[in-house]
């Protein structure tokens, strides 16, 4: 996550600019009360984490049937037929 990720995340009204992703060329605009690099860097980590733990929700989603197709699974296959193509994806992929 870059630096104004994190910024955004604990002030989403932030007026600011970042030269080079580097902590120490942050510019606070408009009044905007300083965030500290502690703080920053805090909540990149835990929008690092966040991210990483929905890595198998975004491998799903690239991988399951377009909608079109899954409807002509259902159609053709009932919805046990359907079940079984989306679960190979689910298995391939297991959550956390």
């Amino acid at each position: 996550m870059d630096i104004i990720s994190g910024i955004l995340a604990i002030n989403p009204s932030a007026s600011v600019s970042v030269n080079a992703e580097d902590y120490d060329q942050i510019t606070w605009h408009d009044g905007t009360a300083v965030i500290s690099k502690a703080d920053i860097v805090a909540k990149q980590a835990e929008l690092k984490t966040a991210y990483d733990a929905k890595d198998y929700q975004r491998k799903r989603a690239a991988e399951y049937p377009s909608t079109n197709d899954q409807l002509d699974d259902l159609y053709h296959n009932g919805i046990a037929g359907w079940k079984a193509t989306i679960k190979t994806t689910k298995d391939k992929y297991p959550k956390g």
